[in-house]
């Protein structure tokens, strides 16, 4: 009979064929010169291998080895960056470097697999924080090559997830009595998302700065 991490391997061989079936399915209608097609393609490529990268991350668990969740942390922390820190202002901020899965689709599991490890060494010896009147700030940065159709309405975006764990180290809780939530878009060289933790006090000085669409 077959042990569960034999199963295991057998999907992530079967989502590995169907990877390599979606780079050819990409690779014959870009070589025709549809783009168009090419672009949808490596969408469905894209997606695949997401799906492939959460399944082989799971993979060590199933030895039994009580190592496995631990080791692959330290593998994502190494290979996913993860930017943490304070503006010259005084604002936290977290620089994730990709968009927020949409709300059903995607995997919110993958930008906890990284960001929570990284906000925890982040943290690791320092005095807390806790923010208690301010605006919770979702900037979600989009490669300006991106098709605008392409682009996410704020409220299909995945941001409770990403929220818990920023509350969790920075804020007492995330009520409406603590912080506001203010979410905008804008171009930039790649696909990413910022998070602002700012006063409320100081929110006209964000929107200045940051808050138009179009600004690096």
């Amino acid at each position: 009979m077959k042990n569960d991490f034999s199963e295991m391997l057998d999907r992530v061989k079967s989502k590995l064929v169907n990877l390599i079936k979606r780079t050819e399915d990409a690779r014959t209608v870009y070589d025709i010169g549809d783009l168009p097609s090419a672009y949808d393609a490596a969408l469905r490529l894209e997606q695949s291998a997401e799906k492939l990268v959460l399944m082989t991350r799971s993979l060590p668990a199933f030895t039994g080895n009580p190592r496995a969740v631990s080791d692959v942390n330290v593998i994502i922390a190494g290979t996913v960056i993860t930017e943490i820190g304070f503006t010259p202002q005084g604002w936290f901020y977290v620089t994730i470097p990709a968009l927020l899965p949409k709300k059903g689709g995607g995997s919110a599991d993958y930008i906890r697999s990284f960001l929570f490890p990284a906000m925890r060494e982040f943290f690791m010896g320092k005095a807390p924080i806790r923010y208690r009147d301010c605006v919770l700030i979702y900037r979600h940065i989009y490669d300006r090559d991106r098709p605008v159709r392409r682009r996410r309405d704020h409220d299909n975006i995945e941001i409770n997830m990403v929220t818990d764990i920023v509350a969790m180290y920075v804020l007492p809780d995330d009520n409406p009595d603590v912080c506001s939530l203010y979410q905008t878009s804008a171009e930039g060289d790649k696909d990413m998302t910022e998070v602002y933790v700012v006063p409320r006090r100081e929110f006209p000085e964000w929107l200045k700065e940051k808050g138009e669409m179009g600004a690096k």
